[in-house]
């Protein structure tokens, strides 16, 4: 595997749309590998692709509980509940932090890295890293929905 660039701050590749994958061939698959492994080297619970520099709509998440490296491709939320106001920050925009208000409990339809399509359920962090890295493929960044600058 291999590390790749986190794109930062103001590349304007951040703000782009990603596009649904298709191909779930062996690019794909060192894709999702190396988004692991670049990843943990951040020391992140999240990633997607487009932080990378990859137009495709690929996450992978692992929040440190047990099974729970999660690979979500063309992944679409379908159902939220509650709220939480709670810190935020992002491996693309390094040295900054922010309470924002994320959803307690979300669920989200995906296809795995083979294709097959499935639905989990996530509260706490891991709703909130849904939600977060969700945004990412739409051009979305968390510090659009600041309430609160918290001091790093």
């Amino acid at each position: 595997m291999a590390l790749r660039s986190i794109r930062t701050n103001d590349d304007p590749v951040l703000r782009k749309t990603s596009r649904d994958v298709e191909d779930f061939g062996l690019r794909t698959q060192m894709l999702i590998d190396d988004m692991f492994d670049t990843m943990y080297d951040a020391e992140g619970v999240g990633l997607a692709a487009v932080q990378v520099g990859i137009l495709k709509k690929i996450i992978v998440i692992d929040t440190g509980e047990a099974g729970e490296k999660l690979v979500l491709i063309n992944p679409e939320i379908i159902r939220t509940e509650g709220e939480q106001h709670t810190q935020e920050g992002c491996l693309s925009l390094p040295g900054r932090a922010a309470i924002c208000n994320r959803p307690q409990k979300v669920t989200v339809k995906a296809l795995d890295r083979s294709g097959n399509p499935y639905e989990i359920t996530g509260e706490g962090l891991l709703a909130k890293a849904f939600c977060h890295e969700i945004d990412h493929l739409y051009g979305v960044l968390y510090i659009d929905k600041v309430e609160e600058w918290v001091q790093r």
